[in-house]
């Protein structure tokens, strides 16, 4: 991160704001200082109650990933080729590796992005089983804002599980069109010259048109997520932030507290702005690889994970724009959550510039990766990491 924001006041070219915060090389600084750019909420955590999970000396030598170019490489050269700031790896409640890089420590936190669409998967499992969320309810009944919009028909487990018929073009890299304008809306992208400020519950009533029916194919739409921190604090009456605390945050034992980016009225980016230390992100996956227990006290309903791991659709799954992403990969997607199928599933959540949370429940192995990748979605990155998943539980297969 060499000559970004490195004095005061930080030289022009080496300067990160609002407007330049997710371009790379910018984003190697912005990434880890989110709250500095973008209004946000804190998540507090319990501080006398932490999960310590203990570090233990492992050797990753034989670790052999298959580079897509007909060679294998180490733990190290694929950290540097996907542009890694955190790698942290647990087996069976131990810490095996934990690496950082680009500035980044053990009690930084960092952008999940769409990984945070995974956290709320979680809180929403609570709320269901807890009966505070109608998954069969339609959205126009939990928030009557939308009637006339697009969502409206769509219930609360189309929406979790992407398969909304919204017309919206989830590109990137765009620099105009419906998704500049939602990235305004969440504060996310900087006004134009005179530009009247909006935010998320107005802009996603806005949202007229269909792509095809709710329930059919995977339809990868960030807004749908957003909906639901919309749906979720209207059928509670509670901030998400401080559902997320009560409920799984502080019950979790994590180390430090996380946050997330509000828009000008405070709604939650629940689609892409939690910020959390690595540890914590991988305290969230052992979570789950202890079938959502922490000691005695269940968590996140066991019910709810096996629904995730076994219920999803492979076909509207097929039917989607994220194959090409997958190659060869048997999956489908439930509650916000990735799962490569099988006998011995794995659970991913998985955001842009390289977010990545791994769990083998039956191998018990956890990966929380941070990165700061220059390109939103770069194909042989991602298909790289996912060797990388499978050459560790490979290496690990028998311990």
């Amino acid at each position: 991160m060499s000559g970004l924001m490195d004095r005061f006041p930080p030289a022009p070219d080496g300067q990160v704001t609002l407007a330049n915060w997710r371009v790379s090389p910018f984003n190697q600084w912005g990434f880890q200082h989110v709250r500095e750019i973008v209004p946000s909420a804190d998540i507090a955590n319990d501080p006398d109650d932490l999960w310590r999970l203990p570090p233990v000396d492992a050797d990753l030598k034989a670790l052999a990933i298959d580079d897509g170019q007909g060679g294998y490489i180490g733990l190290d050269a694929f950290l540097t080729r996907t542009r890694t700031d955190a790698f942290v790896l647990v087996h069976r409640g131990r810490v095996l590796c934990e690496r950082y890089a680009n500035g980044m420590g053990p009690t930084t936190p960092h952008i999940l992005m769409s990984v945070s669409k995974s956290m709320l998967g979680l809180l929403a499992g609570i709320l269901a089983a807890n009966g505070v969320l109608d998954l069969d309810a339609s959205a126009e009944q939990c928030v009557p804002e939308l009637r006339d919009s697009a969502f409206q028909g769509a219930v609360v487990r189309q929406l979790l599980d992407m398969r909304v018929g919204l017309d919206f073009d989830e590109d990137y890299l765009a620099t105009s069109g419906p998704i500049v304008q939602y990235r305004k809306a969440t504060n996310w992208n900087p006004l134009d010259p005179g530009e009247t400020a909006t935010d998320l519950r107005s802009f996603l009533p806005t949202l007229d048109v269909r792509s095809g029916p709710h329930g059919g194919a995977f339809n990868y739409v960030s807004p749908c997520t957003d909906l639901l921190g919309w749906i979720i604090e209207r059928a509670s009456g509670r901030r998400f932030a401080d559902l997320f605390s009560e409920l799984l945050w502080t019950r979790l034992g994590a180390a430090r507290p996380c946050y997330i980016t509000v828009d000008r009225l405070g709604a939650p980016r629940c689609a892409g702005g939690m910020c959390m230390t690595a540890m914590d992100l991988a305290r969230v996956g052992q979570l789950l690889a202890a079938g959502g227990r922490r000691g005695d006290r269940q968590i996140v309903p066991q019910a709810w994970i096996d629904d995730i791991m076994t219920a999803g659709d492979p076909d509207a799954w097929l039917a989607g724009p994220f194959v090409s992403y997958f190659p060869g990969r048997p999956m489908h997607y439930r509650a916000k959550w990735y799962v490569e199928r099988g006998t011995e599933p794995v659970l991913s959540g998985f955001g842009i510039h390289g977010q990545h949370l791994f769990v083998d429940p039956a191998r018990r192995i956890v990966v929380a990766k941070f990165s700061s990748q220059a390109l939103p979605l770069d194909g042989d990155a991602i298909r790289m990491t996912y060797r990388a998943i499978d050459a560790i539980r490979a290496l690990l297969a028998g311990d």
